[in-house]
């Protein structure tokens, strides 16, 4: 009778399988040939801070707007509510600033703050939160 082994695929992340010994020496492999993330790597990775496209970097530099984690957090907050709405495109206001994001992409694309603002129309936008 064989000893019963563990289907990799169903063991929690970070569990390695028990290895058993297969005919002529060679060991089973303790993870599945997938190769690819778990599904909680890429439930964290999408529910991670956004990312800021070089554009709306370099707009936060020229006009001093400062970037700290809360802030980073409220934006993210903004373009978790407006996937749940099912915005693709969204600016996210936070005080006095707007960022401009594409919610598909998890990104900020551009940044503007209240002295820039009276300058700009946001256009190819589907919503806008207040975060």
């Amino acid at each position: 009778m064989s000893a019963v082994v563990p289907n990799p695929a169903l063991l929690p992340t970070g569990v390695a399988a028990p290895t058993a010994a297969q005919p002529g020496g060679a060991q089973r492999a303790s993870q599945s040939g997938t190769g690819g993330a778990s599904f909680a790597d890429v439930l964290a990775q999408s529910a991670s801070a956004p990312q800021f496209s070089r554009h709306a970097l370099e707009r936060l530099q020229q006009r001093g707007i400062p970037l700290t984690n809360a802030t980073v957090a409220r934006v993210a907050d903004g373009i978790n509510r407006a996937a749940g709405k099912g915005s693709r495109d969204s600016v996210v206001f936070v005080d006095s600033t707007a960022y401009v994001v594409s919610v598909r992409n998890n990104t900020v694309i551009t940044a503007v703050d209240s002295g820039h603002m009276r300058e700009h129309v946001f256009t190819n936008i589907d919503s806008a939160v207040i975060a």
